[in-house]
């Protein structure tokens, strides 16, 4: 595998999204189109959106800079697992200020995971609630502070118990390693817990591994939970218009090769037609998912995945609900000062108190 072609698709799986610059690549001299619907365009400047927050304009050239610090895929996963360790713990403090939480470790099911309660206290319509959180990080890094990040805005403006699992990730473990985590968490929990009491979600890596976690649930005859979130990352492979265009917005340039979920370290040997890597070939088991929220943002390389993930939920008759903000990029809501992220906050919250039984 080709470094430079593995470093695309993490990007598009990291926690931030790694970006370069603000002027995008040409591929050609003059603007045209091509006889397959390509089209070419000469070196251009493409200013970042008018219609997105000024807070988000204003962070937008902070979280190039800060990506651009990332190390490169080739460096020793320690190096990377560290570098977004630092920047996760960063951010999970700055959350900390703003939504007051309590967090203890506990080991359900001999799986590590962190329980984040809100400080002011569980609300009582949630007392018999609880949300499994799956943190992103290409399936190589994110655990502990990076779940963190996905849970305490949750845990504390829902006043809802949110528990996020230290899944298996690769270089040292593969597919299903992950998968094989969270259903023992889940059958734990069922012991607690009615199923529609309970709520999956995660972004990037982790919304895709709750949509396989959901699709192997369905497949061991386990009840399902009561719904579930795929954010930047959902039942579909990483393609579509986005993949180009995102990196464009971001400044990356236009990449030269669009690869798969399965190019990760962690699908090493994993079937790229297996429904439980990609559940979006599985009609029939889309069918049976939960009522299933999608976030992501327009310059998200994600975005067209997710958008088509939603048509295949809604084709097979699942229910759905599709959330894209303007001008955001991948996991923008791990930044909790922009407005765009406390709009997701309120989403998401709401969408799981609509629909988890009490």
């Amino acid at each position: 595998m080709q470094a430079p072609r593995l470093s695309y698709v993490v990007s598009a799986l990291l926690l931030c999204a790694v970006s370069l610059g603000t002027t995008a690549s040409a591929q050609t001299a003059s603007p045209g189109f091509n006889a397959d619907g390509s089209v070419t365009s000469p070196a251009l400047t493409i200013p970042y959106s008018s219609v997105a927050s000024p807070e988000a304009r204003a962070f937008f050239p902070k979280m190039l800079a800060a990506g651009a610090k990332a190390p490169p895929i080739t460096a020793p996963i320690e190096q990377s697992r560290a570098f977004y360790d630092h920047m996760n713990s960063d951010r999970a403090a700055r959350m900390q200020k703003l939504y007051p939480v309590t967090i203890h470790s506990e080991t359900i099911a001999g799986v590590g995971t962190d329980v984040v309660l809100p400080a002011q206290g569980v609300a009582p319509e949630n007392r018999n609630r609880v949300l499994i959180n799956l943190h992103g990080g290409a399936f190589l890094w994110g655990a502990h502070s990076g779940g963190l990040v996905e849970a305490i805005p949750i845990a504390s403006i829902g006043r809802i118990k949110v528990i996020t699992v230290d899944y298996r990730q690769g270089p040292e473990h593969t597919f299903p390693a992950a998968s094989d985590d969270v259903e023992a968490v889940y059958r734990a929990l069922l012991k607690q817990y009615k199923p529609a009491q309970i709520g999956i979600y995660g972004c990037s890596a982790g919304g895709i591994l709750t949509g396989e976690a959901v699709a192997r649930i369905i497949t061991d005859k386990l009840p399902t939970p009561g719904a579930i979130g795929t954010f930047c990352g959902s039942v579909a492979n990483i393609e579509g218009d986005s993949s180009y265009v995102a990196p464009v917005l971001n400044g990356q340039g236009i990449p030269p090769h669009l690869l798969g979920v399965t190019e990760l370290p962690y699908f090493r040997g994993a079937k790229p037609t297996d429904p439980l890597v990609l559940p979006g070939l599985s009609p029939a088991l889309l069918a049976k998912f939960p009522p299933t929220l999608l976030i992501t943002g327009t310059r998200d390389m994600t975005m067209s995945s997710v958008i088509y993930s939603q048509q295949l939920l809604d084709r097979a008759g699942a229910q759905t609900e599709l959330h894209v903000w303007e001008g955001m990029w991948h996991s923008f809501f791990s930044d909790p000062e922009l407005p765009e992220s406390k709009e997701a906050y309120q989403t998401i919250v709401h969408f799981f108190l609509r629909h988890l039984g009490r």
